[in-house]
């Protein structure tokens, strides 16, 4: 729990560099900001259109007693809400970094300085954020996939899916946002996961953190500029507590 509560932690540090770079960090609304609106709206639909959804994806429960077609009904609508949210807050990280690319690469670089690091030269690519893009999405849909099954267990089904929604989640957004400040620092993929997985703790603690956020009305356009800078300094803790490992040859 300690790890849990230091990942949330350095996602508030995260937005002190509001305080901070108010300038700088002002440059990641507008991506986040176009890219949210899209989204938000799709969202809205769905909630509206939800009721004749789960009716129509249980229709075997229409000769049910009312109680139990409803029970089961709401615990499907919440897993298919919960699931479209997993989609939307994966979608939008991974869209909004790709089409701000150049904002919040200035961010992640400028806390970078603000630490020490001002040297850190290995490219991440234009490639590489179309390729990271199209795998998060796609591990995103998974991972709704995993929570809509998992709404159809019985009375439990709603919250179980919900919980597990927001640690994979919050796992996915860490690892995409994360991956910025590594790969400068020269790292591969696999290497970068091991280092996450021996820290899950933390890891988890900031990207649940910043899924939570990501749900608060417009919270999104606010946060991800100080995601992006959270995650650096999250990405700093994992090398500097690494076994073995000097930062300077990470």
């Amino acid at each position: 729990m300690r790890e849990f509560t230091r990942g949330v932690g350095l996602l508030g540090r995260g937005f002190a560099y509001w305080r901070r770079r108010p300038g700088l960090m002002a440059l990641g609304i507008v991506p986040a900001l176009i890219v949210g609106a899209i989204f938000l709206t799709g969202l809205i639909a769905l909630a509206l259109f939800l009721p004749t959804i789960t009716e129509t994806v249980t229709p075997f429960a229409a000769d049910w007693p009312d109680f139990w077609a409803g029970v089961l009904r709401i615990a499907v609508g919440t897993a298919v809400f919960g699931a479209a949210v997993v989609v939307v807050a994966v979608s939008f990280t991974a869209v909004t970094l790709f089409i701000g690319e150049p904002f919040y690469e200035r961010i992640w670089r400028a806390v970078e300085a603000d630490q020490g690091d001002v040297d850190l030269e290995t490219p991440y690519g234009f490639w590489r954020s179309v390729g990271d893009a199209v795998a998060l999405i796609a591990r995103g849909v998974a991972v709704a996939l995993v929570t809509v099954l998992i709404g159809f267990i019985p009375l439990v089904g709603g919250i179980l899916s919900a919980v597990i929604a927001a640690l994979l989640t919050g796992w996915l957004l860490a690892d995409e946002l994360v991956s910025r400040a590594l790969t400068a620092r020269g790292m591969p993929r696999a290497d970068r996961r091991r280092l996450m997985r021996r820290h899950r703790g933390r890891v988890l603690g900031f990207g649940v953190a910043t899924q939570l956020c990501f749900l608060v009305p417009l919270g999104a356009v606010a946060a991800m500029p100080a995601a992006v800078a959270g995650s650096t300094l999250l990405a700093r803790s994992l090398l500097d507590a690494a076994p073995g490992r000097a930062r300077e040859r990470a």
